[in-house]
């Protein structure tokens, strides 16, 4: 070769390694910063793996506490102390879940009361802070959501006018199942239910209510029971079935109606006496109704325990709407406590129950939360 051409095969080279240089630095992207290619899969593994445990904080005089840290909270989880991560208060969804149903059966008799539940679902939404999301389902022949999610509270409240109807049935687990599936949607510890019944279930449920709360407790929602159970046995214990005393009229007064020297309805003065009316019918359904009553507090009573919140058993109208007040008041002072347990969620069992424990580390802090958690079975819930 001769050195002319290996001049001009060298410049050729040159120029060549310059503009591939000049065209590299032209569309070169920035160098991706030093982090493991599973950043992404860790995030979603430390995502699943972290519990979210909601817990009401309340000071020494009853009052919601706006001042909770993580250390001062003890969790224990199936007896092992955890190490919380964190504490946060975000906005609760809250589901209005009202039994509108046995009020024309004559099961509850005036016992439950549409009317009421109405006022006492609207106590409840009145006093919950601003921000709060709410649904409300209804229950009686069926289980109707009758208003979806929404912050605002004048369309709760029109809803609460317009919509809610008695009927007959009461389909109490299949509500639990449908209230169960809606919250589902909405991010762990921030679920609530506030519930208004008498717990009885009616015949014919698609669900049993072992299943029906099994459900529930997956659901991982806190649960605060306004019940009418203690509000049935005192009307019970105020009541004599069958026996009214008042003025008999005189189409039933067999004097008066056998008197003929006066006009027929009339009578010289106005007869007052008892009347006693036999149903047996209606009395066995009634004792019925009470029994199933008694066995439904007890049920209320665990299953408000079990996820978190309370049961409020009230004697007559006026302590049930102020005891709405409180169940709103526990709503705004909870707390999402998070910790990542020591043993891991990917190691559990299909359906595994942990038992959870929550106590105070500062003097004048008390707290309440749930018993435990079921493991889901799906690891992005």
């Amino acid at each position: 070769m001769s050195f002319s051409k290996s001049i001009s095969l060298v410049g050729l080279l040159v120029v060549t390694g310059f503009l591939n240089s000049a065209l590299s630095q032209v569309g070169r992207r920035p160098e991706p910063s030093p982090t493991p290619p599973s950043e992404e899969q860790e995030a979603v593994r430390v995502f699943t793996e972290e519990v979210r445990l909601p817990v009401v904080a309340l000071d020494q005089y009853g009052h919601y506490d706006p001042t909770l840290e993580p250390d001062d909270v003890l969790v224990l989880e199936d007896g092992v102390s955890q190490q919380v991560r964190s504490v946060r208060h975000i906005p609760a969804n809250v589901l209005l879940l009202l039994d509108t149903g046995g009020e024309l059966s004559g099961l509850g008799g005036s016992s439950k009361q549409t009317s009421l539940t109405r006022q006492v679902a609207v106590e409840v939404m009145n006093q919950l802070p601003a921000g709060t999301s709410l649904a409300v389902m209804q229950f009686s022949n069926n289980v109707e959501l009758i208003q979806s999610w929404t912050a605002d509270k004048e369309v709760v409240l029109k809803v609460l006018k317009t919509k809610l109807s008695p009927g007959k049935r009461a389909r109490f687990s299949d509500a639990l199942v449908a209230a169960s599936r809606l919250l589902k949607d909405k991010p762990e510890g921030s679920r609530h239910i506030v519930l208004i019944t008498d717990g009885v279930d009616t015949a014919g449920a698609k669900t049993s209510r072992a299943d029906a709360i099994k459900q529930l407790a997956a659901a991982r929602a806190t649960v605060h029971i306004i019940s009418y159970t203690e509000f049935v046995r005192q009307q019970k214990e105020g009541r004599t079935p069958g026996i009214s005393i008042g003025e008999v009229s005189s189409a039933h007064d067999p004097i008066t109606a056998t008197d003929p020297t006066l006009p027929p309805g009339t009578t010289r003065n106005p007869s007052f006496g008892v009347s006693i009316r036999f149903d047996p019918a209606m009395k066995r359904q009634r004792k019925a109704y009470e029994a199933d009553v008694k066995k439904s507090q007890q049920v209320l009573t665990a299953l408000a325990e079990e996820m978190g919140g309370r049961i409020f058993l009230p004697i007559n109208s006026e302590e049930m709407i102020s005891q709405a007040r409180e169940a709103a008041r526990d709503i705004g002072a909870e707390y999402v406590v998070t910790y990542r347990p020591k043993r891991p969620l990917a190691a559990a069992k299909r359906g595994e129950y942990r038992r959870i424990e929550v106590a105070p580390r500062r003097v004048g802090l008390s707290l309440r939360s749930r018993k435990g958690y079921v493991v889901p079975s799906e690891r992005n819930e």
